[in-house]
């Protein structure tokens, strides 16, 4: 069903901002992670702060995996933010173990390497776009975006990364593989280019 915007409920924190956003922008979400809403929707937007284990663990749980893996399939667009964006990799690593993600776009979540480093990284960092793409229309290049979170997404093929940010070093915050999209940022907390990004993915065809 066109414009019918899914926000998956799968436990997570850091919704209600999300769905403020997207209701913003003249859309209305539904928050919910029951199967036929997933199935009729023409977008689906993970949100979350939390642990990429609890995360997926939840995912399993809730038996909606194969769900999402089959909105995918059909080209339908999807959005991870944050923790959203992480469990898109093939593994994550943390609370000491090895998790299996959605693996959507190939690549590990670990940790900041660099050492001497405050963790989380929370606040404004510059985002450079490296590719052109329609998520960033009409945001200029170098813009700041909100971020909170202590792992990074380390992409198997450079060329899923749209753009970079750094703290103390490089990683990619903005990610993506054909109609699947993850931004490691809060666009829903990122003031008028968080909301103009949102608003060019629930406008891509």
């Amino acid at each position: 069903m066109k414009n019918k915007i899914l926000i998956l409920d799968y436990k997570v924190g850091n919704v209600n901002s999300v769905i403020k956003a997207v209701k913003h922008l003249g859309f209305l979400p539904i928050f919910s992670n029951e199967s036929k809403d997933i199935q009729d929707s023409s977008a689906i937007i993970l949100p979350g702060q939390g642990s990429f284990d609890y995360a997926m663990e939840n995912i399993e749980k809730l038996g909606v995996k194969e769900k999402i893996i089959e909105h995918v399939k059909k080209g339908k667009k999807l959005l991870g933010i944050c923790l959203g964006m992480q469990i898109l990799a093939t593994h994550g690593y943390e609370n000491n173990k090895k998790t299996r993600g959605l693996n959507f776009i190939k690549g590990e979540v670990v940790k900041f390497r660099s050492k001497n480093i405050k963790l989380p990284h929370i606040g404004w960092s510059e985002v450079k776009q490296i590719i052109d793409d329609k998520l960033f229309n009409e945001i200029d290049n170098k813009s700041d975006f909100y971020h909170c979170h202590s792992y990074i997404f380390d992409a198997d093929d450079k060329k899923n990364i749209i753009g970079y940010s750094n703290y103390k070093e490089k990683f990619a915050t903005v990610i993506r593989k054909d109609n699947v999209y993850g931004v490691q940022f809060h666009p829903e907390k990122s003031l008028k280019f968080g909301l103009k990004l949102i608003n060019n993915f629930l406008k891509i065809e």
